[in-house]
């Protein structure tokens, strides 16, 4: 359920709206996500079943751990379409959620998928530097790939404590790292460009997708570039956290080699038609993707810098009220 005074969605923005979002962030966010929360979850290939519950109880616990499960009420932060706290419901990490998000489209679409699936969820629009709750409301505050988003990051991380109970826990993963975002966005680039030149070829123009779907394809990548505000160093993440007032920080990384491969597949992907990509195909990135993940995490993450791993995860506590003599 929502709030009835909320926004309604926005999936067609004027051009003289997106205009504005080039100088607006929360306007590009909002923009951005309405136009992409009825696609999102095939975008990125979003599910709720074992699949992304596995992956979203692994990121969990990797960062924090399986003490304290089931959280009784939790709250997304920048919630999208769900993904990390329906997954986690279904994964028994959490009994109760509440889905939050600057874009009315995300949030309805959030709560469709929790209906569909018959979680206990309830959603509101919210901006992350002022959140609509009140004080210790919360056991648990998640949030995947929201960070990066958010203009005043250090504001964001105030109010989550503000919001969380005393000894609450906030989770936030699938933040992108400086070294990270420097050469995925460039792997991108280079088989976005491969792909719709030698797509263009005629042995391989049926492997073209039509010219009006790659512009608007282009233009969303665009916008993308005007909501994709912060990457991050974890240890000063670490330090934001911390200067937040949260206690027992430690942020954790993950995915070398698995985004080498992730960031390609997922834009080659983008870049030809749906049909072509068949349940082979799909199997195969999904199942080289997981091999590569394990590499990264029993081995290359014993030995290489944290820094040089694509995701960020960072977990912290809000201290206990002092007793009362």
């Amino acid at each position: 359920m929502t709030n009835v005074s909320d926004p309604a969605p926005n999936p067609h923005a004027t051009a003289e709206e997106v205009e504005a979002a080039y100088r607006d962030p929360k306007l590009a966010n909002v923009l951005y996500h309405d136009w992409e929360a009825g696609t999102y979850d095939e975008k990125w290939s979003i599910s709720y079943d074992e699949r992304c519950i596995s992956y979203a109880t692994d990121v969990f616990n990797a960062v924090a751990g399986t003490q304290g499960q089931p959280y009784g009420h939790a709250m997304e932060l920048g919630s999208g379409t769900g993904f990390f706290l329906l997954n986690l419901m279904q994964g028994g990490v959490i009994k109760k959620g509440s889905v939050t998000d600057l874009s009315p489209g995300m949030v309805q679409v959030a709560l469709r998928n929790a209906a569909n699936l018959g979680l206990d969820v309830d959603g509101r629009v919210a901006d992350a530097e002022r959140i609509p709750y009140d004080d210790n409301s919360f056991d648990l505050v998640v949030g995947h790939a929201v960070l990066h988003h958010i203009p005043d990051v250090r504001a964001a991380l105030r109010e989550v404590l503000r919001v969380l109970k005393p000894g609450g826990r906030f989770v936030f993963a699938g933040e992108p790292t400086k070294i990270g975002d420097f050469y995925a966005r460039r792997l991108g680039r280079l088989t976005w460009w491969l792909t719709t030149n030698i797509t263009k070829l005629p042995p391989l123009r049926e492997w073209r997708r039509p010219q009006q779907e790659l512009d608007e394809s282009s233009r969303a990548a665009a916008l993308e570039a005007v909501v994709d505000l912060h990457t991050f160093d974890p240890s000063e993440l670490e330090r934001m956290a911390l200067g937040a007032g949260a206690v027992d920080v430690r942020a954790v990384t993950d995915e070398f080699t698995a985004a080498l491969l992730g960031w390609p597949i997922r834009t080659f992907e983008a870049a030809v038609p749906q049909e072509k990509l068949t349940l082979r195909w799909r199997l195969f990135a999904y199942h080289a993707w997981l091999r590569l993940s394990a590499l990264d995490r029993k081995v290359l993450s014993k030995v290489l810098p944290r820094e040089l791993f694509y995701n960020v995860m960072i977990t912290g506590i809000k201290p206990a009220a002092p007793s009362r003599l």
